[in-house]
């Protein structure tokens, strides 16, 4: 699994590794039922410790991203990938609804909204 961490933003490690692996999940690069590597693992291969890796499978696991199953490992959560899927597109409408109408306010055009978002989208992360 490719996690950046970096010590140079004010984000907590944990919550880094959060975001990272909501980001895979999300993005369907981790599929339902895929292991996630063990905290100890991960650990290793990030060089933090593993109360911090523990930290962020149990934020991944109350957030309903993964399960994790004594003796077994952490997994990602089959049935919750849609319905997380389904939450991102509705935020995204309403944050399109919002960029549209103060586009429209601010006598931005259809094409340099379109294109603002195209360059937003190629160049964000």
């Amino acid at each position: 699994m490719d996690i950046i961490i970096s010590s140079s933003v004010d984000e907590p490690i944990y919550e880094q590794i959060v975001s990272q692996i909501k980001k895979t999940i999300i993005s369907g690069q981790l599929k339902g039922g895929e292991p996630l590597p063990s905290m100890r693992a991960l650990a290793a291969e990030l060089r933090v410790s593993l109360i911090t890796t523990k930290r962020a499978y149990e934020e991944l696991e109350k957030s309903g991203y993964i399960e994790t199953f004594t003796g077994k490992g952490s997994f990602v959560k089959s049935k919750k990938i849609e319905s997380l899927r389904e939450e991102y597109q509705i935020q995204i409408e309403k944050d399109v609804t919002l960029a549209v109408e103060k586009a429209k306010i601010s006598g931005v055009s259809l094409e340099e909204l379109v294109e603002l978002v195209r360059l937003l989208y190629k160049g964000g992360n």
